[in-house]
């Protein structure tokens, strides 16, 4: 059955940076659970033998076919970025299927490199890696958030990393499997947890798209989908649940359509001007909650400036703007609640206030901080034509690096 305890718990402490500091204020709770609940009993054995099923394909698959599913984005990019030198100590966050890892190996192959990721089946190929490099590569399983809690028992100390690497979003690996549940064009469970082995009480997609009211849904597809017809598609989703539990993926890009007329369903484009389905952006709203991606990031980012020495350089890609917008403001110490695109007059006349002291209403002196970075590239680096063409999943990646001051 829906694991509605557990839900409504995590679903009050999801968000909790954005809550605090109002940026991503969604204002919901869930306030009653939907009835689909005695509904979704009926097709509980269905799902944990897909669930099953999902585990054995992660156990039987060859490390090396694995791999050949994702393709590192901007690899060029990262390891010059990265500039590894003998004896260095490199934390790669996002390992995936460890085509940047290599990359950097390739380059300088006697450092020493933490791989960590929060999907067993990346930890396996990372534990099947560190095989062939037992003096390199170290294999770490957890998420951003429980990161230095991990370094820290693996005998890494703040300020003593040379480089750290986030390779945001969902991999190739993740998509192209359909018990997954993160593809809208492969019918499987709809799960979306990038780490559900680990935490199996921890809430579905499934969870999510019947458990919540019109409301709540709306407020996620819009804020984590930035989907302009957020309001529609949510309330599509509480008619269509209540006559049948909605489990499946392309049950849910069934009904997101079903929204709209057959014109618009492929009518949005991407940055190929490729067609792109009506429900790709709900998918995303709903991973990016499931795995709590945004708190997680802040996390990542948080971890990687502690343990980064004086020197040390960071390396974020990013695949969406909602990623973007954090890293970019992290590293230019612009708090997330502080109004950024400013006008020219409004720019100048907050310098002058931070650089005389301003007060504030109280009479307390007001200080920007301290910057924390110096950015490599004044610039965001985004993939070459060749790149894209050859990798078209990487069309949208977003490389931000910068060095600890």
């Amino acid at each position: 059955m829906l694991r509605y305890p557990y839900f409504c718990r995590s679903y009050k402490e999801f968000l909790s940076f954005w809550l605090e500091s109002g940026i991503f204020n969604l204002g919901v709770r869930p306030k009653k659970i939907h009835s689909t609940a005695e509904r979704y009993d009926d097709y509980e054995a269905h799902e944990q033998t897909d669930q099953t099923g999902a585990q054995e394909f992660h156990r039987s698959q060859d490390s090396e076919a694995m791999t050949k599913l994702h393709i590192p984005v901007m690899v060029d990019e990262v390891v010059r970025c990265l500039a590894p030198q003998k004896g260095q100590i490199f934390l790669d966050m996002t390992f995936g299927s460890g085509g940047h890892t290599r990359a950097i190996l390739q380059k300088e192959p006697d450092i020493t490199l933490y791989a960590l990721d929060r999907d067993p089946a990346a930890y396996t190929i990372a534990e099947q890696l560190s095989e062939l490099y037992p003096k390199q590569i170290r294999a770490v399983l957890g998420q951003f958030s429980q990161a230095e809690a991990l370094l820290m028992n693996a005998g890494v100390q703040p300020g003593t990393l040379d480089g750290v690497l986030l390779d945001l979003g969902c991999s190739s690996m993740q998509l192209d499997a359909a018990e997954r549940g993160f593809s809208l064009r492969k019918d499987g469970p709809l799960d979306m947890r990038m780490d559900g082995g680990r935490y199996p009480d921890m809430p579905t997609a499934a969870d999510v798209v019947n458990a919540l009211d019109q409301q709540a849904l709306a407020s996620i597809l819009r804020t984590y989908g930035e989907e302009k017809h957020a309001k529609k598609i949510a309330s599509a989703i509480v008619q269509a649940r209540s006559t049948y539990p909605i489990t499946r993926t392309q049950q849910l890009a069934s009904i997101v359509a079903g929204a709209f007329p057959p014109s618009a369903i492929y009518a949005r484009k991407d940055l190929l001007q490729r067609s792109t389905h009506i429900a790709t952006k709900t998918f995303q709203a709903f991973r990016i909650f499931v795995n709590d991606e945004l708190n997680e990031l802040y996390a990542g980012l948080k971890t990687a400036e502690k343990f980064l020495r004086p020197g040390g350089r960071l390396v974020a890609l990013s695949f969406h703007s909602l990623e973007d917008r954090i890293v970019k403001r992290f590293l230019l110490g612009i708090s997330m609640t502080e109004k950024f695109n400013l006008s020219a007059r409004q720019k100048v006349k907050q310098a002058s206030q931070f650089s005389s002291g301003h007060e504030n209403k109280e009479g307390v002196s007001i200080e920007r901080p301290p910057l924390m970075w110096e950015l490599i590239h004044k610039k965001v680096l985004t993939p070459r034509d060749q790149d894209v063409q050859e990798n078209p999943r990487g069309r949208s990646a977003k490389l931000r690096a910068a060095i600890k001051l």
